[in-house]
């Protein structure tokens, strides 16, 4: 990949450091985002192309819908792990990133699946 090319994963994984109770890794050879001991975010280059892996519930039915339209960008896995794919001349939609990241966060965040603290 071009080095030239500007990381379309960087937006991504800024906004996935700055959730609470996040541990930032590796696994293998991509990046791995944590809450409370759960991965909520596995993100990366590979073969090329980047890759994004969010666990949802919620947001299945798209992802499902995305995988018939694009299966080259789009696959769903036998657990609730959707993985997108992409470059850096067409990256993954915000809207769709930002709202499946939330998702993914919420899922594994402690404490009843992200639901904000009282103070």
């Amino acid at each position: 990949m071009p080095k030239n090319d500007k990381d379309p994963t960087e937006p991504i994984r800024l906004k996935a450091s700055r959730y609470p109770q996040v541990d930032e890794g590796t696994a293998c050879t991509q990046s791995s985002f944590k809450t409370g001991g759960k991965a909520f975010l596995y993100i990366g280059e590979q073969g090329g192309r980047y890759k994004a892996m969010f666990k949802l519930k919620d947001s299945i039915p798209e992802a499902s819908k995305l995988a018939k339209k694009d299966p080259d960008d789009y696959q769903l896995g036998s657990t609730a792990w959707v993985t997108a794919r992409f470059t850096a001349a067409k990256p993954m939609p915000k809207r769709l990133w930002e709202k499946w990241l939330d998702e993914s966060y919420a899922l594994s965040a402690p404490g009843g699946a992200g639901k904000k603290k009282r103070s």
